[in-house]
């Protein structure tokens, strides 16, 4: 007989963690590791954002597979199906080509995609914002804009296309419309016969950050309205078009940008999976372990893992508890070979961080707030510990930041079509999941 396989579905926070502590836990002859993705590597999403402001490079924030999981075999495909009864998983990769990969033990870590709601025009003209290629093609976009308002002689178009509306006002969305603000600001630099710069941020909670700190939430709010972004509480998006954004209130934004960061949902897969769920993730154990099937195990945002400091309800989605996770996975699936004991899940949280650009931002590393440069030195700190490669690159960058204005040029790499919301769904719709 060969040696088991050990399969990884996704490669995100909590299955590169995953498979990290697995080459590190089993023996060179103990299993074989098998990763399916269709990337060649694990993106740090807490940094996009600076991304799409032009403070980062978007190779920093993504993290090369290869080199770091050297025992593993990559399958860059997508997966399709994974068969619980017959252990295997079938993939397509981007040349529509079909392969069944079988496994021993499987590690359901394909993560979240963007969370959709029934909103007319969102899926034909929002845009996502979960992607490498997502986040380079806004920088582009706003820069652009930018410079189509300046070619104009219609006032009101010029208003428009300087008008960017971003709806969620949770962690993705605050930060995305501070560092848009700020690239846009400075694309406007020498420009005559420009109207002011706007940003509109929309969500129908009662303040910003609504899943963060209170004491989080009034002094983020107070930096973006100095910085003349307007902030619009208890109110939601009714419907989209090309050229304008209705709110919920009455108003009409006339627009060319709308961005949907509204929140996130589990992978597809798990919607296909028979088997029990809660909140849309699947219901697992302590020891991450699906109930009645003891070789399949879930981690991350498509896992319900209970939190016991929080009464058993499912933990957040945040990266924070993937990657943790992910580790303990990587734990029990070598338990479950024979290599160490398994254990549960257990972790508090740590607070959260949330850079506003330039000297701003707001944290409460262990439960303590922190605002101003206290806030921003703790969290770039953090980011630094918790990326997995790349600290070096991104410290430069960060540093040229603090001694040379952003980059405004544009490259127009990424279409238009490749990230609106209709076509992120269409692509999210395929795994499916039979027992």
């Amino acid at each position: 007989m060969g040696k088991p396989r050990v399969l990884v579905v996704g490669t995100g926070f909590a299955g590169y963690h995953c498979l990290r502590g697995l080459e590190r836990a089993l023996p060179p002859d103990a299993a074989d590791l098998v990763a399916v993705n269709p990337t060649d590597f694990m993106l740090y999403v807490p940094l996009l954002p600076e991304v799409a402001g032009g403070t980062l490079d978007p190779r920093r924030v993504a993290v090369p597979l290869r080199p770091k999981l050297p025992r593993t075999r990559l399958v860059q495909a997508h997966a399709t199906s994974v068969d619980l009864a017959a252990r295997t998983c079938t993939a397509i990769d981007v040349e529509g080509r079909s392969q069944v990969v079988e496994w021993d033990r499987v590690v359901l870590t394909s993560g979240s995609v963007t969370r959709l709601m029934s909103v007319p025009g969102v899926a034909e003209h929002a845009f996502g914002f979960k992607s490498v290629a997502e986040a380079v093609f806004l920088r582009d976009h706003v820069l652009r804009q930018v410079e189509l308002a300046e070619q104009t002689d219609d006032p009101a178009e010029k208003a428009a296309r300087t008008t960017f509306v971003v709806v969620g006002a949770g962690y993705t969305g605050t930060e995305l419309v501070a560092q848009g603000q700020l690239l846009a600001q400075e694309a406007r630099r020498g420009r005559s016969g420009l109207p002011p710069i706007r940003w509109v941020l929309v969500d129908l909670a009662p303040r910003v950050l609504p899943g963060l700190d209170e004491r989080l939430s009034g002094p983020a709010e107070k930096v973006l309205r100095a910085r003349g972004v307007d902030v619009r509480l208890e109110t939601s998006v009714s419907e989209v078009t090309a050229t304008c954004a209705k709110l919920t209130d009455g108003t009409e934004i006339q627009t060319r940008t709308v961005v949907w960061c509204v929140g996130v949902r589990p992978d597809p897969l798990v919607e296909s999976v028979d088997l029990p769920t809660e909140k849309g993730r699947l219901v697992v154990g302590e020891d991450l372990t699906v109930p009645g099937h003891p070789h399949v195990f879930a981690a991350g945002d498509v896992a319900a893992v209970p939190d016991v400091y929080n009464g058993g309800k499912p933990t957040p989605m945040t990266a924070q508890h993937a990657e943790r996770q992910g580790r303990l996975a990587a734990r029990n699936v070598a338990a479950s070979l024979g290599h160490g004991r398994p254990q549960p899940y257990r972790h508090r949280d740590l607070g959260f961080v949330v850079d506003l650009g330039n000297g701003q931002a707001v944290a409460n590393p262990l439960h303590v707030p922190l605002t101003g440069w206290p806030a921003k030195i703790v969290a770039r700190g953090y980011h630094l510990l918790a990326m997995p490669g790349n600290r070096v690159r991104v410290a430069a960058d960060w540093l040229t930041e603090l001694l040379a204005r952003r980059q405004v040029v544009q490259f127009g790499l990424v279409p238009a079509a490749g990230v609106r919301l209709a076509d992120a769904d269409r692509v999210d719709a395929g795994p499916v999941v039979r027992r």
